[in-house]
């Protein structure tokens, strides 16, 4: 990552590689909940019965322009 960067070669003798072990322990958690939770699938896509629809959903919000109102 830091290559020829003599700071970060102090800072992990002093620190430990704190970026690699976050890596690390992030892939080992991503790698639990995998485990747990099942991945969510948009409907109509992959198994498992379709996700209820979020509030708010089949409205959308538009812009007005400048100007005159339509009537």
């Amino acid at each position: 990552m830091f290559q020829d960067s003599p700071i970060y070669d102090r800072l992990v003798a002093e620190c430990g590689d704190v970026p690699t072990q976050v890596r690390r322990e992030a892939e080992r958690l991503s790698r639990e909940l995998a485990v747990v939770l099942p991945p969510l699938h948009a409907p109509g896509q992959g198994p498992g019965a379709e996700r209820p629809p979020s509030p708010g959903a089949g409205w959308q919000r538009t812009a007005l322009l400048p100007g005159p109102r339509p009537q």
